[in-house]
């Protein structure tokens, strides 16, 4: 896919973790290694770039610097927006390593397909804004919320959504229509979007990789 651009997102403070999660290291590579991997494997018009970086990572991609800094993940959606080329955008949190990189250029062409100017996907019935789709002319948006103090991504959307096509679906539901999303991994859907929070989660994280390989 030509038209689109993808970013990590690692500017969390990763407080309960007690150090930078972007540099823990699984299976070999580092979390942040394991996010560009991923985007690095689709078909973007751009090398895939770091947004809202905590720390310096540098050494691993171009990092774009937030325009609102501590304003959580929204303000490196806002620098990944006004620093594209392209009208579609793929996020990926630096912190989900079990997602397939497959279900990531699966999203990209549904964006594509639909025109919508938000794509997010649900498990279980809850919507992850962080590892989506978004069109680049989201920023407008991005950029209010943030002036009026409105950091949550989901508050974000519920503004934008007004008037414009915003596609959240439910992998679940996918799947069962598409059971070939069942063969990219053999990890459980609910599995995918597990988040790397505390150092339990990173020994969860660390025995699934390892068992896949």
């Amino acid at each position: 896919m030509t038209g689109a651009e993808g970013f990590v997102l690692a500017g969390g403070r990763s407080s309960r973790m007690g150090q930078d999660k972007a540099l823990l290291r699984v299976a070999g590579e580092s979390l942040v290694e394991l996010a560009l991997d991923k985007l690095r494997g689709l078909s973007l018009a751009a090398a895939p770039r770091i947004a809202g970086a905590a720390s310096d990572l540098s050494s691993y991609a171009d990092v774009i610097a937030d325009l609102h800094p501590g304003c959580g993940p929204l303000s490196g959606m806002e620098a990944a927006l006004a620093a594209t080329t392209q009208p579609l955008n793929v996020f990926l949190p630096v912190d989900i390593p079990l997602l397939p990189a497959r279900f990531l250029a699966w999203m990209l062409l549904r964006a594509e397909t639909t025109g919508a100017l938000i794509t997010i996907a649900r498990i279980g019935g809850s919507p992850q804004p962080l590892c989506a789709v978004y069109h680049r002319d989201l920023l407008p948006s991005i950029t209010a919320s943030l002036l009026a103090g409105n950091y949550k991504v989901i508050t974000m959307m519920s503004g934008a959504a007004r008037g414009q096509a915003i596609d959240i679906f439910d992998t679940e539901q996918v799947a069962s229509a598409n059971p070939e999303l069942l063969s990219w991994s053999p990890l459980p859907l609910y599995r995918w979007f597990h988040n790397c929070n505390t150092p339990e989660d990173m020994a969860e994280i660390q025995n699934a990789l390892v068992w896949m390989q």
